[in-house]
C-alpha cells in the first residue's frame, strides 16, 4: 500500500516576498494608454469616459484630450521598462502614477455613468502597483 506524501508545512509568505509585481504598472499604463488612443482614433466609448456623457465616439476636443494623454501613458510605461532611466525619474514616474490612479478611483467611483466606475477599479489598481513601485525603490536605496 502506498503512502501519501505530508504536505509541507504552512508558511506565512508575505505579499512583497510572493509576488513580482515590477511590470504591473506598466502593463497598467499600456492599458490605459492603448485606451486612450481608441478614444482618439474615434473609438465609440465614449459612455465609458469622461463621465459618460458622450455616447458613442467623443466630440474633437475630448478626442484630442486623450491624443495627447495616450503618448504620455506609454511613455511613463516605458520609463518603468527601461533599465536607463534614472532612479530618480523612475521614482518621480512611480509617484506621478499614485497621484494619478488615486485621482481616477475617487473621479471615476463618482462618475454618473455606471459602465465608467468600472474603471475605479483599474485606477485603483494603477494607484496601489504604483506605490508597491515606490516602496520598491526606498528600499532598494
Amino acid at each position: 500500500m502506498a503512502t501519501l506524501a505530508r504536505p509541507a508545512p504552512a508558511r506565512v509568505v508575505c505579499f512583497d516576498e510572493a509576488v513580482d509585481t515590477t511590470h504591473v504598472t506598466p502593463l497598467l499604463l499600456t492599458t490605459l494608454s492603448a485606451f486612450q488612443a481608441g478614444l482618439a482614433a474615434g473609438a465609440p466609448w465614449g459612455r465609458v469616459s469622461f463621465g459618460g456623457t458622450h455616447p458613442g465616439v467623443l466630440p474633437p476636443r475630448l478626442r484630442v484630450v486623450s491624443g495627447i494623454a495616450s503618448p504620455v501613458y506609454l511613455a511613463a510605461a516605458l520609463a518603468l521598462l527601461s533599465e536607463r532611466t534614472p532612479p530618480r525619474a523612475r521614482d518621480l514616474v512611480s509617484r506621478a502614477c499614485v497621484g494619478v490612479g488615486t485621482a481616477g478611483t475617487v473621479v471615476n467611483a463618482l462618475s454618473p455613468s455606471p459602465p465608467e466606475r468600472v474603471w475605479s477599479v483599474f485606477s485603483l489598481a494603477l494607484a496601489t502597483a504604483s506605490w508597491r513601485d515606490v516602496r520598491r525603490e526606498r528600499r532598494a536605496r
